[in-house]
């Protein structure tokens, strides 16, 4: 699966955590989410890029108590593959969520991979 993934956890703010392989993740993430007003657990295809607004499965919210939203950027055959919050659900979030299991707590965030 290729794609972006934006999120925060208890105690950062967002940060990129995949970048997808771009060469410049953040400008690919914009171009994609500023354009969009997302509701949380939403999806929308943006051109040939699919936009992934999640709600975190597990109920995590930060340190002042707001809930985690997760952001991907879906590219490639990944963005074809998903058509909605559900497909986003059952395909995109199993990639990510033992990671995420893992690095919430963490007082400074990870550095994002490809």
């Amino acid at each position: 699966m290729t794609f972006i993934w934006v999120a925060r956890g208890r105690s950062w703010g967002f940060r990129l955590l995949r970048t997808g392989g771009t060469l410049n993740p953040l400008a690919v993430y914009e171009s994609v989410f500023d354009s969009l007003d997302l509701e949380a657990d939403s999806y929308r295809m943006v051109g040939a890029r699919g936009a992934l607004r999640l709600r975190d499965p597990e109920q995590r919210l930060d340190r002042s108590g707001r809930p985690i939203t997760h952001d991907f950027v879906l590219l490639g055959v990944t963005a074809t593959s998903v058509g909605s919050v559900e497909d986003g659900l059952r395909t995109v979030w199993p990639e990510v969520r033992d990671e995420y299991s893992r690095i919430w707590a963490l007082p400074d965030p990870p550095i994002s991979e490809a």
